[in-house]
């Protein structure tokens, strides 16, 4: 089982508390309108699907509701870091720390 930490609530809790909302930290278009079918399909589907640390979306559901993003290494699937929507994106500096 896995053990999430939701950084609004403060608590480490089964994944079941939590839903996954895809990749995180992904460029909006500032107009969708400019994009053409393949790039449109491309921004909605396409993704790292990176092997290692992953940056991710989640939602805690059975909680407070809210959003918020995670380092998970996909090979380990152990979560390196949680942290609220809307803050910056953590350096490889800092993940290695984390990593010790």
């Amino acid at each position: 089982m896995l053990l999430i930490h939701c950084p609004y609530c403060d608590e480490t809790l089964p994944e079941a508390e939590f839903v996954y909302a895809g990749e995180a930290h992904i460029a909006r278009p500032e107009d969708p309108s400019t994009y053409d079918d393949e790039a449109w399909r491309d921004f909605l589907f396409i993704r790292t699907n990176a092997r290692g640390r992953h940056f991710e979306r989640w939602r805690h559901t059975h909680g407070c509701g809210r959003f918020f993003n995670a380092v998970r290494d996909t090979v380990s699937d152990r979560f390196l870091l949680t942290y609220r929507a809307g803050e910056p994106r953590p350096s490889d500096a800092e993940l290695e720390e984390l990593a010790k």
